[in-house]
């Protein structure tokens, strides 16, 4: 007998998850065979992927990790102003599929783009060197973020005990920051290798013949390939994602709460704040210049030949369906923002305001969404789902992008339930006050704006979101980011344009709309109950 009702909402969630994620990935390991292990090995192409896959990750994570850990020091250590502004010109390419980044560059940099003519150049930057460019765009702001964050909460008294000890500067970085940093760095670095080696988007735009793994197991997909081959690609591409993961666990075990007894003041410093001002003016630029360019197409007539004014571009982009694809877009976004939020909220809820082996079971399953990646998480989903009611259904869509953005929001809630007075549960059931009326009028209210920041991540993502769904969509639930890949595909780069600046709007519209009612909310605040 189940005498903890919420016991019942546990069991609930965890054949959620063991629908939706645990089994799927079991189906993909259990398709590997021997037959297929064979046939690929004598590829030579296969073993080139995994080298280019490996190199174009390793160079465009360093670059990408290196630029994050200087922006977020002149946020975070000068007094330059407008550090908001920059924030947000810097985080913009989270806001657009990957494979725009690529685009963006093609046309600054391209065979006939418009820096390579400009600066005199014989060839564009296609292969290796496009491909770590177009990565450390579309990862440089995971990294910046979750740095930002990390130095926003370090304690300015070890570092004013080593001033007063007439330790330099050079010393307290190495002796007081980078310890601080050290577990953070690595999963920065983890996170950002598993993005993109995970990534097709901007290979497959800018990538010319460097073939990385991503992109050869969509070709097998696209050539019909069975399902053994595919599988083999996708149990490869897990192995980084598993490896970060398991390494973030351990530093969590490891970790040790603390206090920030007081936040660092940056002194004032001239040279310095100028030097700031220029690497973030100069990194902004770098940031907008292949956003601007890859927008500009949209209403270029044909570049990079005829440059005028055009709207051709947006009327075959919705002649071939694209406002039917962009109500699509709206529809699973809307309800992977309900819903996702609704189950990530409960789940948290259940692991962190209850105890036991069940809880701590359900928070394992909750956060194992961080180890799939997008495109093994979609493959896994169509071996798995094919041939029931669900495939081909908006449903499936909703379903996988849930569990691909789960973890972050219900990494959000949980952090934020764990803040809260763990004695209010306690103190309800001595009161004959239900856990249910203390969620309703006690939790939600405390933890609201966080609500906000979950709706609007699940939203952001899904609405940008490729590699998830392209297996999943068929041509009546398309989602309006699967258009990029097929006038891509047709060399349609102004019709791809205008698809990722409708992206890209949404998406601004959505953000600034959340940032407006989480402002709204914090004038209403009610009274803390935390201890």
């Amino acid at each position: 007998m189940i005498r903890d009702k919420s016991n019942y909402l546990k069991i609930l969630l965890s054949v959620f998850f063991i629908v939706c994620v645990i089994l799927p990935l079991i189906q993909v390991l259990a398709n590997i065979d021997a037959a297929s292990w064979q046939e690929l090995l004598q590829q030579p192409k296969f073993s080139e992927s995994i080298r280019n896959s490996l190199t174009a990750s390793t160079l465009s994570t360093l670059v990408s990790v290196s630029l994050a850990l200087l922006l977020s020091f002149c946020l975070a250590r000068s007094n330059i102003r407008l550090k908001n502004m920059f924030k947000i010109v810097l985080t913009l390419p989270m806001l657009i599929p990957s494979i725009s980044h690529g685009w963006g560059l093609k046309m600054l940099l391209g065979n006939n783009g418009i820096l390579t003519k400009w600066l005199g150049l014989t060839e564009g930057i296609y292969g290796l060197t496009g491909i770590v460019m177009g990565s450390v765009m579309y990862s440089f702001p995971i990294a910046f973020l979750m740095l930002s964050d990390v130095l926003s909460y370090e304690d300015a008294s070890p570092y004013e005990a080593a001033s007063v000890l007439g330790i330099n500067k050079f010393r307290q970085f190495t002796g007081i920051t980078l310890p601080y940093l050290s577990k953070s760095l690595i999963s920065v670095v983890f996170s950002v290798f598993t993005m993109v080696v995970t990534d097709y988007g901007v290979p497959t735009a800018i990538g010319g013949t460097y073939t990385t793994l991503p992109v050869s197991l969509l070709k097998e997909f696209e050539l019909n390939s069975q399902s053994g081959k595919l599988s083999i690609y996708g149990a490869i591409l897990l192995l980084p994602a598993v490896a970060a993961f398991v390494i973030d666990l351990l530093k969590k075990e490891q970790s040790r709460s603390g206090f920030v007894n007081k936040a660092i003041k940056p002194r004032k410093g001239v040279v310095r704040d100028l030097l700031c001002y220029a690497v973030c003016i100069v990194m902004c630029v770098v940031v907008l210049f292949p956003i601007v360019a890859f927008a500009m197409l949209s209403v270029m007539q044909n570049y990079p030949y005829d440059l005028s004014f055009t709207t051709d571009h947006i009327i075959k982009t919705i002649d071939q369906g694209g406002d039917v694809f962009l109500i699509n877009s709206l529809i699973v976004s809307a309800l992977v923002s309900v819903i996702g939020t609704a189950i990530a909220y409960l789940c948290a809820y259940c692991t962190a305001r209850t105890t036991g082996l069940f809880s701590r079971a359900l928070h394992l399953m909750s956060i194992t969404s961080m180890a799939i990646p997008g495109l093994v998480l979609g493959l896994s989903y169509t071996i798995f789902f094919s041939g029931s009611a669900l495939y081909g259904t908006l449903a499936i869509l909703v379903f996988v992008n849930t569990i691909h953005f789960f973890a972050s929001p219900y990494l959000m809630i949980y952090n934020s339930f764990n803040i809260i007075n763990k004695s209010l549960e306690d103190v309800g059931a001595t009161l004959n006050i239900s856990r249910p009326r203390i969620l309703r009028d006690v939790l939600i209210p405390q933890t609201r704006g966080t609500l906000v920041e979950m709706l609007s991540y699940f939203f952001v993502n899904s609405m940008m979101t490729i590699s998830a769904v392209s297996f999943l969509a068929n041509i009546d639930t398309r989602q309006i980011a699967l258009m990029i890949n097929t006038f891509e595909a047709n060399s349609l780069m102004g019709c791809a344009a205008f698809v990722s600046l409708i992206i890209l709007v949404v998406n601004l519209i959505v953000k600034t709309t959340f940032y407006i009612l989480k402002k709204a909310l914090k004038k209403n605040k009610p009274v803390k109950t935390a201890a």
